[in-house]
């Protein structure tokens, strides 16, 4: 369920991002559900395969600036792969890695504030039956 919301929340920003930025274009929103899918799916093995050396090279302290270099030049494979889907230059690339970032930074940190208050209610709820039943 957590994969199909992601893909939905980085389509809709790509949409947003098409809307406010000229450099971006996407035809329809299936083009950007599957420009989505594809870069998610291509970031987690392709993307995985190239920062993994060069995080080595830079000791591992500027991950996430070699991840959101990587995701933009995933994002240009991906618009050389998809016909509706283009994006001219390197730069409106990585303004489109950022805003993937941030969206999905902010859906993981609401997915574990939710998890948190879902574990307090469950704690409260448990806690006085506890005492009831010894």
């Amino acid at each position: 369920m957590d994969f199909l919301i992601n893909l939905l929340v980085s389509a809709g920003v790509l949409m947003l991002l098409a809307y406010l930025m000229p450099q971006v274009t996407i035809k329809s929103f299936w083009t950007a559900l599957w420009v989505a899918f594809l870069v998610g799916i291509l970031n987690a093995t392709l993307g995985l395969l190239i920062r993994f050396p060069l995080n080595l090279v830079t000791l591992f302290l500027l991950q996430f600036v070699v991840k959101l270099i990587v995701t933009a030049v995933i994002i240009k494979v991906v618009d050389k792969l998809v016909r509706n889907f283009e994006v001219r230059g390197f730069w409106p690339a990585l303004v489109i890695a950022i805003a993937l970032a941030v969206a999905s930074t902010l859906l993981e940190r609401n997915d574990e504030e939710y998890d948190s208050a879902e574990y307090q209610q469950t704690a409260l709820v448990q806690g006085p039956l506890k005492h009831m039943v010894s």
